[in-house]
């Protein structure tokens, strides 16, 4: 093989593909709507490596980022959103379909992966990595590695229960999970969007905007959103204090977050003094393609 890296980031409406150079500068990128049926995306994965592989001259390593993760108890998909994978050897399966060892991860460790390698959290020693999307995510990345944790949902904050819950937020909504007032129900996009304009809204990303403008039910929406996260964020301090927090995801790209959760966390979080770095990723909607290929890392 040479020293080219695939990473694969498999979601549920696209898959995409991009080879990394040598020296970690993107050689390719491409991407393909996700296909129906599990065998139908083992395919379209393998027609995708072949193709970068011939159309670059390269053998090189692959590392897939995917929408849940490996059981340690049965090595098949579990908790993926891409129901199609659960239940499926489906590292067992690529490896075979391309011949070669293939690294499966979980798609927010990828993020935390590229982000902790030559992202925003570069140079620090732990870093917790947090996508703020539709759902809500996060990973761990240790001096350079991906923490899975023993039962392979290391970093799943977004399934914690709001900390220090208040009257109307009591018991919280029901999430996919089965159970009430997760993390996730609360800071997601699509919760943001319900908490400000009611049960049918979605969209969160017009709230700044709105709020800047005086609409002061988005304004309010915001503030209660940072406040919640800001929560969520001090458990996570708590917990593993990492060096550095990078935000992923739709709603990282909300400016006011990054002078408002440093302002809130401390209130939380168990020490007299807090002063972790709140990051906007560096590599944005490329970061969990590039944590794939960082799977394999640099000799």
């Amino acid at each position: 093989m040479t020293r080219h890296r695939i990473g694969i980031d498999l979601g549920g409406t696209k898959i995409e593909i991009a080879v990394l150079g040598p020296d970690g500068h993107e050689a390719l990128r491409h991407r393909i709507p996700t296909p129906s049926g599990y065998q139908a995306t083992l395919d379209a994965i393998a027609g995708l490596v072949r193709q970068a592989e011939s159309q670059l001259g390269v053998t090189a390593t692959v590392g897939i980022g995917i929408p849940g993760v490996i059981s340690p108890a049965t090595g098949r998909v579990k908790n993926a959103n891409s129901i199609a994978l659960n239940g499926h050897r489906f590292d067992h399966d690529i490896a075979q379909a391309l011949a070669r060892e293939v690294r499966v991860e979980n798609d927010a460790n990828c993020f935390a992966l590229s982000e902790a390698t030559d992202g925003a959290g570069a140079g620090f020693g732990v870093v917790f990595g947090v996508i703020l999307g539709t759902g809500c995510g996060g990973g761990i990345v240790m001096h350079g590695r991906v923490h899975q944790g023993r039962h392979r949902v290391g970093g799943e904050w977004g399934h914690i229960p709001l900390p220090w819950p208040r009257g109307p937020e009591l018991p919280g909504e029901l999430c996919f999970c089965g159970k009430h007032g997760c993390l996730e129900t609360f800071v997601a996009g699509p919760s943001l969007a319900r908490d400000c304009d009611g049960p049918e809204a979605h969209d969160a990303s017009d709230l700044p905007r709105r709020a800047a403008a005086g609409d002061t039910a988005a304004a309010a929406a915001l503030a209660r959103h940072a406040d919640r996260l800001a929560r969520g964020l001090a458990v996570v301090i708590d917990l593993l204090d990492p060096d550095a927090i990078v935000l992923g995801g739709g709603l990282s790209n909300m400016d006011h977050l990054y002078a408002e959760l440093p302002r809130l966390i401390p209130a939380h979080a168990f020490s007299d003094t807090i002063d972790t770095p709140i990051l906007r990723n560096k590599h944005g909607d490329s970061s969990g393609v590039r944590g794939a290929a960082w799977l394999w890392p640099a000799a």
